[in-house]
């Protein structure tokens, strides 16, 4: 069996910017791992605990065979993490837009 990792040891800040970017369509689970070193199980977790049921399972629905949430299943053509009109990224800040 696989170590886990320990959620507890997550700040506020990191817990809100990994719920956002679990929620972001072109946001894989493996940017979220690369980030935070957070497995996918371990987002779906966090996912669980921090949400009401209902959006939990809204959420689950959404990205339950999305393509677009795992590297391995994108098509060649898209290589960001992030969507192409979000700005800059800074310190897990998004800057607003202008």
């Amino acid at each position: 069996m696989r170590h886990r990792k320990d959620l507890s040891d997550l700040s506020t800040q990191h817990i809100d910017r990994i719920i956002e970017m679990a929620w972001e369509d072109r946001t894989p689970f493996e940017a979220i791992t690369f980030q935070f070193g957070l497995s996918e199980r371990d987002v779906i977790d966090l996912m669980r605990r921090e949400m009401k049921a209902s959006s939990f399972r809204m959420w689950r629905e959404r990205v339950q065979g999305r393509s677009t949430k795992h590297a391995k299943k994108r098509s060649d053509d898209v290589s960001r993490f992030k969507c192409s009109r979000q700005r800059h990224i800074s310190m897990n800040k998004v800057s607003k837009r202008r």
